[in-house]
Order: C-alpha cells, then sequence, then structure tokens
C-alpha cells in the first residue's frame, strides 16, 4: 500500500490542488507499518493530470485536507481511495494514525 499526502511546506496542504510536493509513504506488506517516505514534486496541476500521476506512482489512498467533488471522482476511476477532512500535519504521522484507526476527519475544507 502507498499513502499519498500533499504538502506544503513538510505538512499536509489543506487545498489538495495547490500543494508543492506529494509525500508518497510506503505502508509494510504487514498493512500497520511505515517503511518509508519519498517526496515528488507533481506535474502541474490541470484536470485529470494528479490522478493518472499518482496512480502511475503507485499510490492507493490519498489523506487531504480539501478536494472537490470532480478529482475525488477521477480519483476513483484509478481505483485510489480519497479520505478528505484530514487535519494538517506530517505525512508519516497522518499515515500511521490511518493506519491504527485513530485518524480524526472533519468536513472537507474544499467548497467546489
Amino acid at each position: 500500500m502507498r499513502i499519498a499526502v500533499p504538502l506544503a511546506e513538510g505538512r499536509l496542504c489543506m487545498h489538495f490542488g495547490h500543494c508543492e510536493q506529494f509525500a508518497l509513504v510506503e505502508v509494510g506488506s504487514d498493512g500497520k507499518t511505515l517503511v518509508g517516505t519519498r517526496c515528488l514534486t507533481p506535474p502541474a496541476h490541470e484536470p485529470g493530470v494528479l490522478p493518472r500521476w499518482l496512480h502511475e506512482q503507485g499510490a492507493n489512498l490519498i489523506l487531504a485536507g480539501g478536494m472537490g467533488q470532480r478529482a475525488q471522482e477521477l480519483f476513483a476511476r484509478y481505483g485510489i481511495q480519497v479520505v478528505v477532512g484530514v487535519p494538517a500535519g506530517a505525512p508519516e504521522d497522518l499515515a500511521a494514525k490511518y493506519l491504527a484507526g485513530t485518524l480524526e476527519v472533519q468536513g472537507n475544507v474544499c467548497d467546489h
């Protein structure tokens, strides 16, 4: 499993489309442990580009503060699950909380 977290200044970027980088957090075969993280700069943000690119990077899940409904639908077409309403934090901490079932999500901060 590979969890994608949009970043701004090393922390979760609350608006998905404005992120500077993506952290790709690799989950071990046990589904519970984090085995590594790499940060990648995404291609220019245009409709449909990021879903395809993250799919090519092997992402299975995205933890996001906010994301529009259309973008969520595009990710679903690539088999990538999206969790919105995630609070700001370090990508490894957020991924670990998600895996432990302790990640507290709030409403989607994106209104489009």
